[in-house]
């Protein structure tokens, strides 16, 4: 089961962090930087505090607190990235060490407690955790996507208005186990 889990927790990661790279690509570079006021955050803000998470929480992930001294959590929320270049690196570092820690867990080790901030948890746990907190802040910058492109955006999902044929032609194939088939994956590598 364990096996079974984490293969599930890195596809919906994967399906994330597919949905933020196709937000990103769709918008001009300087729209990576906008706020609809200082109180809320940009793309690039968000970017900022999703690598700073992951890059916190999965280094050394079931040796060391998720909440590294290193970390300035305050100074994620400032908008000093200056490029595009520089937010596409700092968005793929965090999810190569997402990635690199699921992919390093061992069976044995779900019997081993994970801390963030002093706070002991399964395995489990501290993945679920982060399967709650990158989905929302992905959400968040889908939103803004949509806000910015407006009637150029690209639907990442089912378009408006196409859910009965979006229906018909699923239902119209044979059921498949999986919940993400390679053919889906493709589909999702190709479209970017």
């Amino acid at each position: 089961m364990s096996a079974d889990y984490l293969e599930s927790a890195k596809k919906q990661f994967e399906y994330y962090k597919m949905l933020g790279d196709k937000t990103i690509a769709q918008l001009p570079d300087d729209k990576l930087f906008w706020q609809y006021n200082e109180e809320s955050n940009s793309i690039a803000i968000i970017v900022k505090h999703l690598s700073g998470n992951m890059l916190s929480r999965w280094t050394d992930f079931l040796t060391s607190d998720g909440e590294k001294e290193w970390r300035h959590r305050d100074a994620e929320f400032e908008n000093d990235i200056k490029s595009k270049e520089e937010l596409l690196t700092k968005w793929d570092n965090g999810w190569e060490c997402l990635f690199r820690a699921i992919n390093d867990i061992k069976e044995e080790d779900f019997l081993k407690t994970i801390y963030i901030r002093n706070q002991g948890h399964s395995i489990t746990e501290a993945i679920n955790r982060q399967l709650a907190h990158y989905p929302y802040h992905v959400g968040q910058m889908v939103f803004i996507g949509k806000i910015i492109c407006n009637e150029n955006w690209m639907s990442l999902s089912i378009p408006k208005g196409n859910s009965n044929t979006y229906n018909t032609e699923k239902f119209s194939k044979e059921k498949h186990k999986e919940h993400f088939t390679e053919e889906f994956l493709k589909k999702v590598n190709k479209d970017e």
